[in-house]
């Protein structure tokens, strides 16, 4: 990995079986076949865990059926999500930011969660959305140059366009054009800073003395979205809550914004973060677009899609079809049966095919070759959508402009 002065013994999560797993922003790794222990994980990350109350309260505010990703326990932890309810609960607005890091010009399936989920939320909650696309993190860590992570920025841009996002509710940003030219984000960012020790970051971040200044500086970059003021275009200079939905190993980043935030008179924003996307090998580790074999690519053919999960796919199930047929398949390492989790939206369907998987009924050929079809479609679709995507739609969209935000929304 490119970070390899990471202190991970500061950020290590005790396993079940005694083995240890390593979560932070630039590494997940796990000894157990099941992955990532995220109960432990919200332990040590001391976050809270979205309950069936949360859920039954979400539904009742919106009028609208959880996600798969709530109802599936995908997005499993959260910080202050209960006050996000309150907000919308007393017509207290509220926006959304997320982000994304460009370190390939194709995205692979498992970037597109928290963005689905992001979508989702934007029409249910019908709240503005940022999205910072934080290429000045990859040429840092990845060592890209300047005009190779700008690139990339551009072209990830058009797969999250692609995802369904509002235009009149969404901006996004490329941190290596935009903060030039928005003083506000800047003035924050210093602020972050200055509230911040080296110390702290070296302790939340597992940073050293010999990680450059850039790395040492970044989280600041990271976490001063997070604050509505630095948006004056969008917010008028209003304090307005935040909801950042991500993935859990970025927690780190927003830790450090609830913290700093009291300190420079912010809201601190509300967290909700997903597990991890396995990779095709197993859930020891989660996808990465520096290994081809390891992902589904939102440019892969349908016949690539199709090699892949039949070749690489991790599978639950038993050496011969005998032994299968009479110990079945365990779902719980099986990776067909895990993406199926993150893509089938069809509730009753899943719960045949685990149970038909788990009783032997259901063959490893016949469970990978639901995902295929699963996946084909979700990727062909994705990618008709982005075909029309154009230069001139990724400039609107990453146009500071009025968001049409109203401080006061009558409900």
């Amino acid at each position: 990995m490119e970070c390899k002065t990471i202190d991970i013994e500061k950020l290590k999560v005790n396993n079940v079986n005694g083995d240890d797993d390593v979560v932070t922003p630039w590494t997940v790794e796990s000894k157990n076949e099941t992955g990532v222990d995220y109960d432990k994980l919200i332990q040590k990350f001391g976050c809270s865990k979205v309950d069936q109350v949360l859920l039954d309260r979400f539904e009742k505010l919106t009028g609208k059926p959880c996600h798969r990703f709530l109802r599936r326990g995908i997005f499993f932890a959260h910080r202050d999500m209960h006050l996000v309810l309150d907000y919308y609960e007393k017509g207290t607005p509220f926006y959304l930011y997320t982000g994304r890091g460009p370190s390939s010009e194709a995205m692979h399936v498992g970037h597109l969660i928290p963005f689905m989920f992001c979508q989702w939320l934007q029409e249910v909650f019908d709240v503005p959305l940022v999205i910072q696309m934080s290429d000045d993190e990859k040429a840092i860590w990845k060592n890209l140059t300047i005009e190779e992570a700008i690139k990339l920025s551009y072209e990830n841009a058009k797969d999250i366009i692609a995802c369904g996002f509002d235009m009149k509710k969404t901006f996004i940003f490329s941190n290596l054009e935009h903060i030039g030219n928005n003083p506000a984000l800047y003035q924050n960012m210093i602020r972050i800073q200055r509230g911040v020790t080296f110390n702290q970051i070296k302790g939340i971040f597992g940073l050293g003395d010999n990680d450059s200044i850039g790395k040492i500086a970044y989280p600041s970059t990271q976490a001063a979205p997070a604050f509505s003021t630095s948006f004056p275009f969008i917010f008028k200079n209003a304090k307005v809550p935040c909801l950042i939905p991500a993935a859990i190993d970025q927690d780190p980043y927003f830790r450090m914004s609830r913290d700093v935030a009291p300190k420079l008179g912010y809201i601190k924003p509300s967290l909700i973060s997903s597990s991890f996307f396995p990779a095709l090998q197993g859930s020891k580790t989660k996808m990465s677009a520096s290994n081809c074999n390891s992902a589904i690519f939102l440019t892969d053919t349908a016949k690539q899609i199709k090699n892949k999960v039949n070749k690489y796919a991790f599978s639950g199930g038993q050496p011969t079809v005998e032994e299968h047929r009479q110990i079945g398949g365990n779902c719980e390492v099986d990776i067909s049966y895990q993406w199926l989790r993150f893509f089938l939206d069809d509730d009753e369907r899943l719960k045949v095919i685990e149970k038909s998987y788990t009783s032997g009924e259901l063959l490893t050929g016949e469970l990978k070759k639901e995902l295929i079809e699963v996946l084909q479609e979700i990727i062909g679709s994705h990618q008709k959508r982005r075909e029309v995507i154009t230069d001139e739609i990724v400039k609107q969209y990453m146009t500071p402009r009025d968001l049409g935000f109203q401080l006061n929304i009558n409900k």
